[in-house]
């Protein structure tokens, strides 16, 4: 029944739900770069400004404090300077305004803490507390309702909470200016209603909080303009009402927000437009195309009316719109010819084709000289075909997912995709606030209308109470996982899966089993089908990554309900692990096959030798591990005593197994010669740009395995008390704090291979990253830069820890990947921290 089908798709959301790189493959699209969105960059800095003084706890003594000067901020990080330390940069230090402890002037005089010049400098001046009274003189500390919001975890913006109020300018035929309340704040994006009116005056609608048309409570009668309700909404109310319901807004006084919120906002320039100049522009209530327009009213020196051409009788309404001069939408005449774009001819124009020399002529109009317009931005990250999240510009309180059709100078054109009422293409500035970067709506809890093709499953196919409707499928994490699958990880996944439509939900189970394994692309292999295979159902494509590489395959999967219990032992055996692993019955105490008391040896003999595949690289495939392939046998040897010998296995693996019982594991070893194995599986990419990275990491890897020795190889040719050596060297040249300033002696270590950097590396790009590190002995681990999408600011504040846990690397690669990036902190200290 339909109500059967609508549960089922609720049950079933986490399997439909959006993947963005999944998508973006899918499509074979990318997203626009997040640095790209400076409104959304700029709301985790405002407040903080280079000169001002903070106290902040001394780096090697948390318990005491001092007296630090911003010196520069970078996004949500400030580089710190302790006072004391005059010109000297070597002490300087970056920290995260979310994460650090950060307080105003005077916080320690007030919660009794320990005020003390740190060590490097203790001794260079007698009388401390004469110094601070002098360099505290006119001194100016970020905020404290901003400095109190950080530590408890809240942004700046939250500081403008449904019920606050701002005043917002008409931006359609006049400089009125109004009291709105901010009835939801989502991210900076603010729905506003009009004071005075109800949500069932429906005039509410949607400006970014940084909007230039937005402005705190008392910005009118600083610039002289009055305050009275826009002509939209000004027959609603007769005058006494209007000055009835202004009057209370004053009597109320509310504190104003803060200014600082609004510091990042756009500069109102001095414009130089006149009357009757003919310009082309973009309708704002209308955005999809461009059009002749003409300045109708210029109000001052700021602000003029934009009027959009219209040559049919006087009864016909006019779209006008205020502009400042660096409005977006409003272009020099033959901008659209220049560009090879076609203009619309206004309403009522005898002809198709427009020429602007007759028109002019016509109109007895002059057109705006150039240096009327701001110059076009001309450099930024957007291209054709990439993905982003936009406001509708008709709906405007919905976001959709969108595709950038066409860039032209400064300006995309974008189509909205999975919208409730289809638009067509339309125009927007690369500067509008009304755009932002993939995931910002999953991350600030905004609804995104997601694309129709990307919604899942049609769910008009299940039938739920016919013969394709599968049971529940247990996971029985007791019994034997077999040597590809993670018992940890078995017994974290769900108890069972189901029921639903067999396809769906046995598709789900083999996507769980094959991230819970040790090498979900191993695991992948195992189920492929193959190629001379007779198809009893229907084949279904499965992704599987490992060590930053995508994997896919077709995997049978049956349709029926009769065939599951069938589908989900043989899916075992594959797997040699227990039949009962998983499947339609549920395993309370003892197993059916007795798994927990079976021998690993005698249960591998049993499932594991039925088939005939073979191990190791398959003929004719192409490994990525070539060079390992020399040690194979003796890491099969070392294989075969994990499978005897329990007590050697690895100690950093989770066992959760019953006494007695045979659990454990070869795909615990990481250096694993199978690792051929995967490459029958068809490697997945996101992107032209990983297609080229994988094919310059391979021959990395292939270069350094033929041309340089290993590791392992250059210790053992060492004495063990050099060795001992090495490895102190290596332990001791990397700090785990990151703001740490490098020591003298780790200087001298480093000036013979000091980098010279051609641009900030806060500034860099994810592809900067990557690129950066395929020119080091660490290309083969450039791919994960690009995965994890690793910019400049994020590589900075990487540290020895922070690799190895989310980059899963060994120590050794983790050491030599730390000391490249060392190399950039310290190239970042010397070339940009000033």
């Amino acid at each position: 029944s339909n109500g059967e089908i609508t549960k089922y798709a609720g049950s079933g959301m986490e399997e439909i739900e959006l993947s963005w790189e999944d998508y973006l493959e899918e499509t074979g699209s990318t997203a626009v770069p997040y640095g790209s969105f400076k409104h959304v960059d700029t709301r985790l800095q405002n407040g903080f400004a280079p000169g001002m003084k903070l106290e902040v706890a001394v780096r090697t003594d948390p318990e005491t404090y001092w007296v630090a000067t911003i010196i520069t901020t970078c996004e949500q990080l400030l580089l710190l300077r302790y006072d004391g330390y005059g010109e000297d940069r070597r002490a300087d230090f970056w920290c995260d305004i979310r994460k650090a402890d950060l307080y105003p002037i005077g916080w320690c005089e007030q919660n009794k803490k320990t005020l003390e010049a740190p060590e490097g400098i203790r001794d260079k001046v007698s009388d401390w507390d004469e110094f601070l009274r002098q360099t505290l003189i006119g001194a100016c500390s970020p905020p404290v309702p901003l400095l109190e919001g950080l530590r408890n975890g809240r942004n700046p913006l939250d500081l403008i909470a449904p019920g606050s109020r701002l005043e917002c300018q008409a931006f359609q035929d006049s400089l009125s200016t109004w009291i709105v309340t901010v009835v939801e704040n989502i991210g900076g994006r603010l729905k506003l209603r009009y004071e005075g009116l109800e949500s069932s005056d429906n005039y509410e609608h949607w400006l970014y909080y940084l909007d230039p048309f937005l402005h705190h409570v008392g910005w009118a009668a600083q610039q002289g303009y009055e305050l009275q309700p826009p002509s939209a909404i000004r027959h609603l109310k007769n005058e006494a009402e209007w000055q009835e319901i202004l009057a209370k807004v004053k009597e109320e006084e509310e504190e104003p927000l803060p200014s600082y919120l609004f510091k990042d906002k756009q500069v109102i320039g001095i414009h130089t437009f006149s009357v009757n100049m003919k310009l082309e522009a973009v309708d704002p209530w209308s955005p999809f195309g461009i059009s002749p327009a003409t300045v109708v009213k210029v109000f001052d020196e700021k602000y003029f009316l934009v009027e959009m051409d219209d040559l049919r009788p006087e009864n016909h309404v006019r779209r006008s719109f205020v502009c400042h001069a660096d409005s977006p939408g409003i272009f020099p005449v033959q901008w659209s010819l220049k560009n090879g774009l076609h203009i619309s001819p206004p309403p009522g124009y005898p002809s198709q084709d427009f020429d602007w020399a007759d028109y002019l002529k016509q109109c007895g109009a002059e057109a705006a000289p150039q240096r009327c317009f701001p110059p076009l931005i001309s450099e930024h990250e957007f291209k054709e075909n990439m993905k982003l999240e936009a406001a509708n510009p008709l709906l405007p309180e919905e976001v959709c997912v969108a595709t950038i059709t066409a860039v032209r100078g400064s300006y995309l054109w974008l189509q909205l995709e999975g919208s409730k009422k289809p638009i067509p293409e339309y125009i927007v500035s690369v500067e509008s606030m009304d755009i932002f970067p993939l995931g910002w709506c999953e991350t600030n809890g905004h609804p995104l209308s997601t694309p129709r093709r990307a919604r899942g499953i049609c769910l008009l196919l299940v039938m739920i109470n016919g013969k394709y409707c599968c049971p529940k499928i247990y996971f029985n994490h007791r019994c034997f996982s077999g040597p590809y699958l993670n018992k940890g990880r078995i017994a974290e996944l769900p108890q069972c899966v189901g029921p639903g439509n067999c396809v769906l939900v046995l598709r789900e189970v083999l996507t769980l089993l094959i991230n819970a394994a040790y090498k979900p692309s191993r695991v992948l292999r195992e189920l492929q089908l193959d190629k001379d295979s007779v198809w009893h159902g229907c084949g279904e494509v499965l992704k599987a990554k490992y060590k930053g590489k995508s994997y896919r395959a077709t995997v049978e999967i049956v349709k029926t309900a009769d065939r599951v219990t069938e589908f989900c032992r043989q899916t075992c055996i594959k797997l040699e692990c227990c039949p009962n692993l998983f499947g339609p019955r549920m395993v309370l105490d003892k197993c059916s096959e007795n798994c927990s008391v079976l021998t690993k040896t005698k249960y591998t003999h049993y499932y594991g030798k039925k088939k005939n595949k073979r191990i190791g690289r398959p003929p004719g495939g192409h490994s990525n591990l070539a060079c390992a392939l020399k040690k194979a046998s003796k890491r099969r040897k070392r294989r075969k005593n994990v499978f005897v010998h329990k007590k050697k296995r690895s100690s950093a693996s989770v066992d959760n197994t019953p006494a007695g019982s045979p659990q454990g594991s070869g795909g615990e070893d990481e250096d694993d010669p199978d690792e051929g194995d995967d490459d029958s599986l068809s490697e997945g990419s996101t992107s032209e740009q990983q297609d080229e990275l994988q094919e310059e990491s391979e021959m990395s890897e292939k270069k350094s395995c033929s041309s340089s020795p290993t590791q392992s190889e250059i210790s053992t040719s060492l004495p063990p008390d050099r060795q001992r050596r090495k490895r102190e060297l290596h332990t001791f040249s990397f700090s785990d704090d990151e703001n740490k300033p490098p020591s003298p002696k780790e200087i001298r270590i480093e000036v013979a291979e000091r980098l010279h950097l051609d641009s900030n590396p806060l500034k860099w790009s994810v592809a900067d990253v990557v690129r950066f590190i395929r020119s080091t002995d660490c290309a083969p681990l450039a791919r994960i830069f690009l995965d994890q999408e690793i910019d400049g600011q994020a590589l900075l504040l990487l540290t020895l820890p922070t690799v190895q846990e989310c980059m899963d690397l060994k120590l050794g690669p983790a050491i030599k990947l730390c000391h490249h990036i060392e190399r950039i902190k310290f190239a970042f200290y010397e070339q940009f921290a000033n």
